[in-house]
């Protein structure tokens, strides 16, 4: 068979060994339980998986040999490319000179090897699974299917490790990019809502400055520069909001007493005579996000209350645990809406055309953004809805 010119392709080679990004450090544990299978499996004393670098060869991981590197060109694994072949076998009886040359280089006197070749898919040639020993053998057909078996298990370890850094790399980036988009919304939101601030106060100031003196064409203008202005400043809050999500979900996970969370919710609502929360008394939660939770019953039962025109508003939680989840539903009677809308009501920007109890659009931010907390809580959130009757948002967040 015509030898592979494995030389002629190396820079090549070697861009692809780095692309693996595989640790100088010449052992690795993750792979010692795939050596001493291989040295099992081929009944042998010494089983080791080599890195073919450019000078040396790299004990990545090894069962029964002390060494962490040698030189390639003396190496085993340098024959087993030289011979073009993806395996060989070697004894010492059809090659005592190999042999000898490597006595003083592997620390021992050995007279059998065999060694498996690790391709990427392009077929450049990354590592080696070896096998070693001090007395003449054989394998036979099972020990050489394992032994081939082994060394690709090996590469696909090689290849989920470098999958997991390119996923860890891109993580960050985007990471990073959240950060600069974040920081983005803050400022802008910070520079439209100074402003805001002053067209609001100036346009009530100039209604009571003049009181009776405008027509009722003016005035109504006046109203509405005064509801486009909160309108725009709330949609400012809700972009801010749902940035600042991601912070809620690094958030430490923690055992939660959920009657204590909704008896300090409905204190910021009961304050009004018109507002009736029922909630369970008794239900502790364990391994939970308070704060990712806390946010999501707070925007539920403050939508529940805004998009809610009725003379009593009544919003009614219920909490039921499941064997992997904990189940809960907001349900209120308020002014609800059609079923069809229901699968795109959790969109971010998607509003469904309709005002609250003073009148302001919503922004279609906040569901996006307890949709967004739900799922990174590993659950999901349904929404069933009447005209009229109002609505019931059920989620789900998994025990831990």
């Amino acid at each position: 068979m015509e030898k592979k010119n494995y030389q002629a392709n190396e820079k090549i080679r070697k861009s692809v060994l780095e692309s693996y990004n595989l640790p100088n450090s010449c052992s690795d544990p993750d792979y010692d339980e795939l050596t001493f299978l291989t040295a099992a499996i081929c009944q042998v004393p010494v089983a080791y998986l080599s890195i073919i670098e450019p000078t040396n060869i790299c004990f990545k991981a090894r069962y029964g040999i002390s060494l962490s590197g040698i030189n390639r060109e003396l190496s085993f694994t340098q024959d087993l490319l030289n011979s073009g072949k993806d395996l060989i076998v070697l004894n010492y009886k059809d090659t005592p000179e190999l042999f000898d040359n490597k006595e003083a280089i592997y620390n021992q006197k050995f007279k059998f090897f065999a060694g498996v070749l690790l391709k990427d898919s392009r077929g450049y040639p990354l590592g080696a699974l070896n096998i070693l020993d001090t007395v003449e053998r054989e394998l036979n057909a099972t020990q050489k299917k394992g032994l081939k078996t082994l060394a690709h298990q090996s590469f696909k370890l090689m290849e989920f490790s470098k999958q997991n850094n390119e996923f860890q790399l891109i993580q960050n980036k985007l990471k990073q990019k959240y950060e600069e988009l974040e920081k983005f919304a803050s400022l802008v939101s910070h520079d439209i809502k100074s402003p805001l601030a002053n067209i609001i106060s100036l346009t009530e100031l100039l209604k009571e400055e003049n009181q009776g003196k405008f027509d009722e064409e003016t005035t109504q203008y006046l109203n509405y520069l005064v509801e486009s202005s909160y309108s725009l400043r709330n949609y400012v809050d809700g972009i801010l909001s749902f940035y600042r999500s991601e912070h809620i979900l690094e958030k430490d996970y923690e055992n939660v007493d959920l009657h204590q969370i909704l008896q300090q919710i409905a204190k910021l609502y009961e304050v009004s005579d018109d507002v009736i929360l029922e909630y369970p008394k008794e239900a502790m939660l364990h391994h939970v996000n308070k704060a990712a939770l806390t946010q999501v019953f707070l925007n539920l039962i403050s939508n529940g209350l805004k998009y809610n025109k009725k003379s009593i508003r009544k919003i009614q939680i219920k909490f039921e645990e499941q064997p992997f989840f904990y189940h809960f539903e907001v349900k209120d009677n308020g002014e609800g809406f059609p079923e069809e809308n229901s699968s795109k009501i959790f969109e971010l920007f998607t509003t469904l055309d309709t005002t609250d109890r003073e009148g302001n659009p919503g922004s279609g931010i906040g569901l996006a953004t307890v949709n967004k907390l739900v799922q990174s809580m590993g659950g999901e959130i349904k929404v069933r809805s009447t005209p009229g009757e109002g609505s019931s948002f059920s989620f789900t967040i998994q025990r831990l």
